[in-house]
């Protein structure tokens, strides 16, 4: 996220005005948080191939058509920047689903998950992006928050700091969630690549 945030409860303000019908306020949205969110398109976008079609523009547009439908459901400037984060995952993976099956079984685009801020010292070998969603999702299931954590941290490409803001956690707290993540789906998506380990 950019250095130059709104003033604070603008967001959740023009929320409120989003939820009770107000079209222009879902169009003053956009304009107060373009940056923002063009700032998190661009690292969602990060381990993307150089070539890739969608650009982050694109993606940040994409989204919010994605987010103006349920801006009425978005409570908070820190909920909006976690479905946006939501959204961009989801995008990015419909494109790399679409991609590969036009390919019609050539390789699908290769990301790590140690990509993101400081990579740790025992790195996640590539996978594709879709094995990492499937990855996650079944992340999901078992502890939420750590979904979470990858989500915003590897997909929306937060700091730690952000990353606790949006969660309302403490950073100690996403550190270790991230840590334990990243441990789980190495082992998950390891376990998936070869699968009579």
């Amino acid at each position: 996220m950019t250095p130059s945030a709104p003033p604070p409860g603008a967001v959740t303000q023009l929320l409120a005005r989003a939820a009770s019908g107000d079209s222009g306020a879902v169009t003053s949205l956009f304009d107060l948080l373009y940056r923002e969110l063009r700032g998190l398109a661009v690292s969602a976008m990060r381990a993307e191939r150089g070539n890739h079609t969608l650009q982050p523009t694109a993606l940040v547009h994409e989204a919010f058509l994605r987010l103006a439908d349920d801006t009425g459901s978005l409570e908070s400037r820190r909920h909006f920047f976690g479905v946006a984060a939501s959204a961009m995952r989801r995008i990015l993976v419909e494109h790399a689903r679409a991609r590969h099956a036009a390919k019609r079984g050539g390789h699908a685009p290769r990301v790590s998950i140690d990509d993101v801020a400081v990579a740790a010292p025992d790195t996640l070998d590539p996978v594709d992006l879709e094995a990492l969603d499937a990855a996650l999702s079944q992340l999901a299931a078992h502890d939420a928050r750590q979904a979470r954590v990858v989500e915003l941290r590897y997909f929306a490409g937060l700091t730690v700091e952000e990353t606790a803001d949006v969660l309302d956690a403490s950073p100690r707290t996403v550190k270790r969630d991230w840590q334990m993540a990243r441990a789980w789906l190495r082992r998950e998506m390891s376990r998936a690549a070869s699968p009579s380990a």
